[in-house]
């Protein structure tokens, strides 16, 4: 371990064992974890198509001010820090750097404070979803994000701005996050907003800081609104002989005054898939499966069982209307279990040999002729490409079978370029990372780019923090 680091400014140099020794003495001992003694989940996150790579450390810092010492000490190495929540993310966003740190915050999983009067939790970043939704209940509360996994770490939510199934009915994460504690690439704490809801006083550097991916700091505390806890809830499934039906009765739903939690489209495959790995018979008549191509899933809440009801009933007269083969309310143990499923629904494609999962945004309206010139481009390629998707927000979700990672690449390129085309963007919630990055930068606007890149710079000059992902160090592409 005699090795230099990178080029100390003023021309010092100091070797790998002096550096690590410093963090020591900042965290201790048993929280600098370096060589073998590096655990795998630590050198990777869920993108399907990253090899891990073993960083140099990862440190476990307790505080900010840890992280303030830490963040100062690579600054003047010139040292490169990634940023790593619960490592549940799908496309490299917390992909180690073979010669930077990863700075894992295992250890700041601290709910600081339940403000039920003003409805919002501090959290420190590494507290899970399902560790505040359990703190949460006993106080009649939730906090809504859901993005399919719970033990995704709040922390990890703002880097990407987290969406999932609720996102219709509550928005994604930068819908709930009020307020953000962060350190800077050079050890300077900042704090934005607060629990309030509104301002109007200058730049919101929350909101920018939201979806940067530990590219322009690192999250330390973060503010997040909390929503009353609905006590009633129904599950409705209604089969669709095509995908584009589904699709087109997605507007009306819509636009009919119902406020769904949770709209769905699951396609045949998907469906057969993630309800077999479940073990999960939902009662629907063989005749009904056979005909049945499409699924849309809806899931109505409410405080009030009779509202609840009437909009059930509002629902599904709706659905017939739109063509729907026949309306299921499901037993609430059922639906339950459906959402959860879902939920697995990538796992379930990991499990079925998928070799990529990719997901895009385009507007509702487009999903159906989006959805039509994917399965044309699937046939071109000679690929298998099933779904399913937020389509109430229009996030698409697609599972790549296709081993040839040529084919696979340009398969995927017009994927997205086809979502750029129809006026969405190459990822509603999984970010870029260090996967998507080719695509991203071959599809941006150049003007943008350029903004973006100056944004970076002023964050982080010296391009420390998260390299190679999103913009990387420079913004160029690696």
């Amino acid at each position: 371990m005699s090795a230099a680091l990178g080029s100390w400014q003023q021309g010092e140099v100091q070797t790998v064992s002096e550096f690590l020794e410093s963090l020591r003495k900042v965290v201790g001992d048993s929280n600098v974890v370096i060589g073998d003694a590096i655990h795998l989940d630590y050198t990777h996150d869920e993108a399907m198509t990253a090899a891990p790579i073993t960083p140099l450390a990862v440190i476990f810092p307790s505080s900010t001010s840890d992280v303030v010492e830490i963040m100062r000490s690579a600054s003047e190495a010139h040292l490169p820090v990634v940023a790593r929540g619960s490592g549940t993310g799908l496309s490299g966003g917390c992909l180690p750097v073979a010669d930077g740190i990863v700075l894992a915050f295992d250890r700041m999983n601290a709910i600081r404070e339940i403000d039920v009067d003003n409805q919002v939790a501090v959290v420190e970043p590494g507290v899970t979803l399902e560790q505040l939704n359990a703190a949460l209940v006993e106080k009649g509360l939730t906090y809504p994000v859901s993005p399919g996994e719970p033990t995704a770490s709040l922390g990890g939510n703002v880097a990407t701005n987290a969406g999932g199934m609720r996102a219709i009915r509550y928005g994604v994460t930068r819908q709930h996050v009020l307020g953000l504690e962060v350190v800077l690439a050079d050890g300077t704490v900042m704090r934005t907003g607060g629990k309030y809801v509104k301002s109007s006083s200058g730049y919101d550097l929350t909101q920018l800081l939201i979806g940067s991916e530990g590219t322009l700091a690192v999250t330390t505390e973060v503010i997040v609104k909390v929503e009353p806890l609905q006590a009633e809830a129904a599950t409705i499934l209604a089969p669709f002989a095509t995908l584009a039906e589904v699709s087109k009765a997605v507007p009306h739903i819509v636009g009919s005054g119902i406020q769904p939690s949770i709209l769905e489209y699951i396609d045949l495959l998907a469906m057969g898939g993630i309800t077999s790995s479940a073990g999960l018979d939902l009662g629907i008549p063989d005749e009904v499966k056979s005909r049945a191509l499409a699924y849309l899933v809806v899931v109505l809440e409410g405080s009030n069982e009779s509202r609840v009801q009437e909009d059930v009933e509002r629902l599904a007269t709706l659905l017939s209307d739109l063509g729907a083969l026949d309306v299921y309310v499901l037993p609430s143990t059922a639906g339950g279990q459906l959402i959860a499923a879902r939920e697995r629904a990538f796992f379930v494609a990991k499990a079925s040999g998928a070799d990529d999962i990719v997901d895009a945004v385009i507007p509702r309206a487009a999903i159906p002729d989006y959805l039509a010139e994917v399965a044309d481009l699937a046939g071109a390629f000679g690929a298998l490409v099933t779904g399913c998707g937020h389509v109430g927000d229009g996030n698409v979700h697609l599972s790549i079978f296709q081993p040839d990672a040529e084919r696979r690449h340009s398969l995927i390129a017009a994927i997205f370029g086809s979502a750029i085309r129809f006026g969405g963007a190459i990822s509603g919630e999984h970010g870029i990372g260090t996967e998507k990055l080719d695509y991203f930068l071959d599809t941006q606007d150049a003007t943008s780019l350029r903004l973006m890149r100056s944004i970076k710079h002023v964050f982080d000059p010296e391009g420390i923090l998260g390299p190679n992902r999103l913009l990387g160090m420079t913004g160029e592409k690696s």
